[in-house]
């Protein structure tokens, strides 16, 4: 399964009031392993940034100026995504304003260009029902190391998120580079000769074999004599 980790950050909260998408990161996991193809765009939003979302990521009408627009990397994203499972920490949020500026351009809804959306924070509303639910909170209650996010940036909590999803999906306790994947290498690993290694046997002491016993006679006990270990050795 190919599933792409995407976040956004943008001009402000609301897209219906023309704000807009200034940098978006993607993270790339093939069958739950990191590939290091991954996808990052800084944009000119082609408006002022608000000052409440300067001070979130620190990214500067100054620094966005000589960014390229939303139009000129939209086919560069939309390929890469396409076919995708695309997992989003609230993704009602960074959907709708990818809508806008797809809609911009006349482009389908984002939805339609890609195999899915997965949102990690109703998932974690239904395992922790009660508690905050944030990308901090999540990487704080699953330790996940966040120590270098001072300010929010779209690449550094896709990254995040890839760990939370791992952690909330049980599959493992970290995430690797496939690096042999990644360049489309087969990993070879040798074949072990086990009967070169010899099996050590430690014979239990005299207090230990009583105590085993002693347990053996209590579950034959509880079970009316039906422990099939007392057949077998008869």
């Amino acid at each position: 399964m190919r599933q792409i980790f995407l976040d956004t950050e943008t001009t402000g909260l609301s897209p219906d009031s023309g704000d807009r998408v200034i940098e978006i990161g993607c993270i790339e996991m093939v069958n739950r392993r990191l590939t290091g193809q991954n996808k990052h765009f800084y944009l000119n939003p082609e408006r002022k940034n608000s000052e409440d979302a300067v001070r979130v990521h620190g990214l500067t009408d100054e620094f966005l100026a000589d960014k390229p627009v939303f139009a000129a990397v939209a086919d560069e994203l939309m390929d890469y995504l396409a076919g995708a499972e695309v997992v989003i920490h609230n993704a009602a949020f960074d959907v709708a304003f990818l809508d806008a500026e797809l809609r911009r351009l006349g482009r389908p809804p984002f939805a339609q260009c890609v195999a899915g959306v997965k949102d990690t924070l109703l998932m974690a509303r239904e395992m922790f029902p009660g508690k905050s639910n944030s990308l901090d909170a999540l990487c704080k209650r699953l330790e996940v190391d966040n120590s270098s996010r001072t300010l929010h940036g779209a690449l550094l909590d896709a990254g995040l998120l890839a760990e939370v999803y791992i952690r909330l999906t049980r599959g493992q306790d970290a995430l690797v580079i496939d690096t042999a994947e990644a360049e489309g290498q087969v990993l070879q690993v040798a074949e072990i000769d086990l009967s070169a290694f010899e099996l050590i046997v430690v014979p239990p002491s005299a207090e230990e074999t009583a105590a085993h016993e002693a347990l053996l006679a209590e579950l034959d006990k509880v079970s009316g004599g039906k422990t099939q270990w007392r057949k077998l050795v008869a």
